[in-house]
């Protein structure tokens, strides 16, 4: 048995019947990682003294500790910070930043036992929805050697994909952790604005940040989000809700009004939208419902984002001027600088009422036709990506193009909702994704649909041949 393939839920019961050890996997991961993850770049920085912490986890465990990761290897993005380990952003700005405190997600996962094996490469900055604009060798798809793995969370898709880490941390600005899932056949969570604390990550747009997870499975999500969410005093968008036990949640039966927007389809590959379509299908024989709905507002959700999550990546790396700590400013990356330059003019002085305060208002609107579709429906249901995965640099030399990746997955950012990415059939050789997309606090709609079609397609059995 390759116990690294194993999911979080076939891990902790094997850990519990002592059928392996938290040094077991933690090394079994460490030997993959040291062997493919020169050709995969899914790791900035690899901790091989995770094993001696392991170890020590170990002993925990036979003294009857009840920690609910304990021992379990994860990947952590690389923003978000962590005490005592380099922390680049996969920019060279921060090439020798060592944080003094830790992110409150990563402090929630040590808290439980989790043990960091080590840094996952990005789009720098969070920059990206492909996986190509690091300062640290470009992440390959584990599924297609030379293609991308989507973005910007491609160091924790792939990792997880790879076996390299049971499951990963993400951050999520415009589908960042729900795109590179969908390449990479996992499971990707953008949870509900507020859901998981911001505290301790690099921000790129504060207004639509979401850290989240990359797992194999549903449950796996599930499980870990019961751990990391939570309102948190150091996060001012933190929201004070009770978080339910998740897993618990997904048991129960229910069946979803699920509404499937006609716009999520215009100008879809048509290999990806039979692949939905198959998905939907599947649901509706599990006895959910599906209403057909229209979303108008969604035709303008990319230009209302790019306006506003632009603005706000120009103030936030305002901050990052090489004089308290890191590079100076001519380390940022093109993509970096084409981002400060854009959001810079939509807030100058004559041009805000023009873009930013325009935009702002075309976002109010889209969150309010959102929650005009809620008061009918339980969910809403479509694909990820519009295309399948493309080879490296095929889009590169148009912004404009590249940027069209995220049209699916910005409106849940700009209004806030959970959204989840769910794989289903490949495309071509290619994986593909299912999203859903629930009201606010609402993820156990999201996992229990979700959990319908993971049942079905058992797309987590599949496993990628690297090189």
């Amino acid at each position: 048995m390759d116990i690294t393939s194993l999911t979080l839920k076939e891990i902790k019961e094997a850990l519990d019947k002592k059928d392996i050890s938290s040094y077991e996997l933690c090394l079994a991961c460490l030997k993959r990682i040291k062997k493919f993850n020169k050709n995969i770049h899914s790791f900035i920085t690899v901790r091989e003294e995770v094993v001696k912490e392991a170890k020590i986890a170990d002993v925990e465990r036979k003294k009857g500790s009840k920690k609910p990761l304990l021992g379990i290897p994860f990947g952590i993005k690389d923003n978000f910070l962590t005490k005592g380990i380099k922390t680049t952003s996969a920019s060279h700005v921060l090439s020798d930043y060592i944080p003094q405190y830790d992110s409150t997600v990563v402090s929630k996962l040590k808290s439980a036992g989790a043990l960091i094996i080590g840094k996952t490469n990005l789009d720098a900055w969070g920059h990206g929805s492909s996986g190509e604009h690091t300062d640290y060798g470009v992440t390959n798809n584990p599924y297609a050697k030379g293609y991308v793995t989507g973005g910007s969370s491609s160091g924790s898709a792939a990792a997880v994909a790879a076996d390299f880490c049971v499951a990963a941390t993400g951050s999520d600005t415009g589908g960042s952790n729900r795109q590179p899932a969908s390449y990479c056949n996992i499971v990707g969570l953008k949870p509900s604005y507020g859901r998981v604390s911001r505290y301790g990550v690099i921000a790129m747009a504060s207004s639509t940040d979401c850290m989240g997870l990359l797992t194999k499975t549903v449950w796996d999500s599930a499980y870990i989000l019961s751990v990391i969410a939570g309102y948190d005093r150091l996060d001012s968008t933190s929201k004070e809700v009770p978080v339910p036990d998740y897993v618990q949640e997904m048991n129960k039966p229910f069946k979803a009004k699920i509404g499937v927007p006609k716009e999520f389809f215009d100008g879809i590959d048509s290999h990806v939208s039979k692949k939905v379509e198959n998905a939907l299908s599947i649901l509706e024989k599990k006895g959910h419902k599906l209403v057909s709905i229209s979303l108008p507002y969604v035709a303008y959700a990319y230009p209302i984002y790019a306006v506003v999550q632009t603005s706000e990546v120009s103030a936030n790396l305002a901050r990052f001027d090489g004089i308290r700590y890191g590079n100076g400013r001519e380390y940022f990356g093109d993509e970096a600088k084409r981002r400060i330059m854009i959001g810079t003019h939509s807030l100058s002085s004559g041009y805000a009422d023009k873009y930013y305060k325009q935009a702002m208002k075309g976002r109010t609107l889209l969150i309010k036709e959102f929650e005009k579709a809620y008061k009918k429906i339980d969910l809403i249901a479509g694909p990820v990506y519009p295309f399948p995965a493309f080879k490296h640099g095929e889009r590169e030399t148009d912004p404009l193009k590249m940027y069209l990746s995220d049209v699916l997955t910005v409106p849940a950012n700009l209004t806030g909702h959970p959204s989840i990415s769910v794989p289903i059939e490949f495309v071509n050789g290619f994986p593909t994704g299912f999203q859903l997309i629930a009201p606010h606090f609402s993820e156990s709609r999201m996992f229990k649909v979700g959990l319908d079609i993971e049942q079905e397609l058992q797309m987590y059995k599949v496993k990628p041949k690297l090189w």
